[in-house]
């Protein structure tokens, strides 16, 4: 770091987006818009979904009112991050809690404001959107089961508001919504293993405080069993095309998480297993293009067209 007495402005953005995680904002950015080509809107040509400035303010919404969410959860996990997370935690305090709290209620605003752009009915969906997150980051996560719930609930809602917005309400996306809703559930659990310590000393009644290790690994075992129903009817739905196999692949590796989870029980397992977890679901959303290639190229030749 520099030697002024205060951070440089790279420090502040580096921490600031550490703050918002801008990696995962920006999968969610993808997902959004590979969801809307190839899942929600698969008859719209390319240049019609990318131009589509209505899409474009709900995407601008999520991701201000998701970076906001991450905010306001960093703000009260300062002392289990500490823990946690020591390294980040240090980063992330290079911007003050007051300029957080200010960076907030802008994210929040601009957000309500794209969705209101859109219509009365999508600014209302971020307005409750960013009060559950609110909720969640107050007093929810404290709760073994609603905090487990609402986590995974809160991580998949904004990949679907855009669903909400093409009105496509066909059954195989409520499938892959519960395949996603299963992932999410185990990586939370996973995520609520390896930040046991954390929890512990400050007092937050997640389900491995509760409940125990043991019992919180049968459970995440018992979720991914779940799981493997909707991965199977996804595998055997003729429209996706080739990312059938991504969740075959998916399906195998849930086996060995699964596995591997009884077997664990130190921190750097749960992050070895949380991480892989995560690059499933980045896998998941790169697969997409797999759905129907013929479409991608087709698309692609007229646009050059």
């Amino acid at each position: 770091m520099n030697n002024s007495k205060s951070p440089s402005i790279f420090y502040k953005l580096l921490s600031l987006l550490s703050v918002v995680r801008g990696y995962n904002v920006l999968i969610l950015v993808l997902a959004q818009y590979l969801g809307a080509l190839f899942i929600f809107s698969p008859t719209k040509s390319l240049r019609v979904v990318l131009l589509d400035y209505k899409l474009f303010f709900i995407v601008m919404s999520s991701v201000f009112v998701v970076s906001a969410g991450y905010i306001i959860n960093n703000f009260y996990d300062v002392k289990a991050d500490k823990i946690n997370r020591p390294f980040k935690a240090s980063l992330d305090q290079i911007v003050s809690q007051k300029i957080k709290l200010q960076i907030y209620f802008l994210f929040n605003f601009l957000g309500f404001l794209f969705g209101w752009l859109v219509a009365w009915e999508a600014a209302l969906f971020f307005a409750v959107y960013i009060f559950a997150i609110w909720l969640y980051s107050h007093k929810l996560k404290r709760q073994p089961f609603i905090g487990l719930l609402s986590a995974a609930i809160l991580t998949i809602l904004p990949f679907f508001v855009v669903f909400i917005y093409f009105r496509n309400f066909s059954k195989i996306i409520f499938v892959h919504a519960l395949f996603l809703f299963g992932v999410l559930l185990v990586r939370q659990l996973i995520k609520d293993l390896e930040n046991l310590r954390g929890a512990v000393v400050n007092n937050y009644i997640t389900f491995p405080v509760k409940y125990g290790e043991r019992k919180t690994r049968k459970l995440g075992i018992l979720i991914i069993v779940c799981t493997f129903l909707p991965a199977y009817v996804l595998f055997s739905y003729p429209s996706i095309g080739y990312m059938k196999y991504y969740f075959l692949i998916s399906s195998i590796i849930l086996v060995f998480i699964g596995f591997f989870l009884w077997k664990s029980n130190l921190k750097r397992h749960y992050v070895i297993l949380h991480n892989v977890l995560k690059l499933m679901l980045l896998i998941g959303i790169f697969s997409l293009l797999l759905i129907d290639t013929s479409v991608l190229v087709e698309r692609v030749i007229e646009q050059l067209k």
